[in-house]
């Protein structure tokens, strides 16, 4: 299958400019860009849709640039709702380290990565207004979704010109760099056809794009959102465990398309995986694929592995080999509580707020409802010692099979 066919078989082209687009990515070796404003210190899983067709291009024998905004990111790109909060140029620049840092991994080192600042830099405003602003009409930049979206409510001029730099960075590139083709996210059209515009008016030159379709949940929420919080691509800020967690619990009805979309498995293989999602869809084989191609990619194999252990030992209830770094991984946002000394277990349960009474706490221990760190107790007798605890200081107890509570010890 030729590459521009299996992008749309994979559901990731919905805008296109270039009538040879097609041509190009078939026959061709050229150079084309992906950007983002370092808004984090972290891309997260939205994002990773955009780099992982950059890095199928790239794959295909095409160069990728990824551009981080240290200049747009002083602005923000126009939201449809409100104004983005402005970062201070230090955290701008922390945020770009970051970015820099996870794109080289994902890429393997193989990627160009920018800096738009580097053209911006010393650049005056009158040079912007003659090179850029006198190309570029005003009912044209009206015309664009965002911004109609935004004019009752208020848009500042410095949102509304984001477009002219977002375009000027296309310009720029094309002539330094020979960049002839923008990828982005479909939310990006407006900022990408301004700089088509803007190369074809100044140089007259031919520039292309395409753009991907957002990726959204079923119910149109966009995909790695968890109760609002991004799903981020640092492990450190959200462990691999806390992506396979999401992963293996997608809908059903969306995981062939995700597997389309994240990952570089074949059309065989993902056919392979639709049937046996459809004939004993309880397997989770297609989830299972999906965490374990994107978690792989981003993390490497030996922290997906850690994943896949730590979910199958809360599943089963065996945490015995745990390790202390498993528990504050498996139990990240679980508020523990604080032992200070030895305990008789039925004290512990009332301690910790497990139990609220030594009443019920025997219950609960004599019938075998009561496990610490993955071992039933029954003996009323049974004593907590800091020796007993995970690497001496985590106490895992579960009441029943599911609800989990952790003691630390002091």
């Amino acid at each position: 299958m030729k590459l521009y066919d299996e992008l749309v078989w994979r559901g990731l082209i919905k805008d296109v400019a270039g009538e040879d687009i097609a041509d190009k990515l078939n026959n061709e070796s050229i150079t084309f860009y992906w950007g983002t404003d370092p808004t984090a210190d972290s891309l997260h899983l939205g994002h990773y849709s955009s780099l992982i067709t950059a890095k199928r291009l790239a794959r295909a024998g095409h160069h990728p640039i990824l551009l981080c905004g240290g200049a747009t990111g002083l602005i923000g790109d126009p939201r449809p709702t409100a104004e983005r909060e402005i970062i201070s140029k230090e955290q701008l620049n922390k945020n770009l380290e970051g970015i820099k840092a996870q794109v080289s991994k994902i890429f393997e080192g193989k990627a160009e990565v920018v800096n738009n600042y580097d053209w911006f830099r010393g650049y005056e405003f009158t040079d912007v207004l003659r090179d850029i602003g006198k190309y570029i009409t005003v009912n044209y930049m009206l015309d664009k979704d965002i911004i109609r979206r935004r004019l009752e409510t208020g848009i500042t001029f410095a949102e509304f010109a984001y477009m002219l730099i977002q375009g000027y960075d296309f310009l720029w590139l094309y002539e330094n760099k020979n960049c002839i083709m923008q990828v982005e996210g479909s939310d990006q059209w407006g900022n990408i056809t301004t700089g088509i515009d803007l190369i074809k008016k100044k140089i007259g030159k031919d520039a292309y794009a395409f753009t991907m379709p957002l990726v959204l949940d079923k119910y149109g929420n966009k995909f790695g959102k968890s109760e609002g919080n991004a799903l981020w691509l640092d492990e450190n800020k959200t462990s691999s465990y806390e992506l396979y967690q999401y992963l293996i619990n997608v809908d059903d009805e969306m995981v062939i398309d995700y597997l389309k979309i994240f990952t570089f498995l074949s059309v065989e293989e993902i056919e392979e995986l639709d049937k046996k999602n459809h004939e004993h869809p309880e397997l989770r084989e297609a989830h299972k694929a999906l965490a374990r191609e994107i978690i792989t990619d981003l993390h490497g194999e030996e922290s997906y592995l850690e994943a896949v252990k730590i979910s199958e030992s809360l599943f089963s209830g065996d945490i015995k080999s745990f390790t202390a770094k498993d528990v504050e991984v498996a139990f990240k946002g679980l508020s523990p509580f604080k032992v200070a000394e030895d305990l008789l277990l039925v004290d512990l349960l009332i301690q910790g707020g497990i139990c609220t009474s030594k009443r019920e706490a025997r219950e609960f221990i004599t019938n075998g409802s009561i496990t610490v760190n993955g071992e039933k107790i029954t003996d009323l007798e049974h004593v907590v010692t800091k020796d007993s605890c995970i690497e001496n200081k985590f106490i895992v107890v579960r009441r029943g099979k599911k609800k989990y509570h952790i003691g630390i010890y002091e």
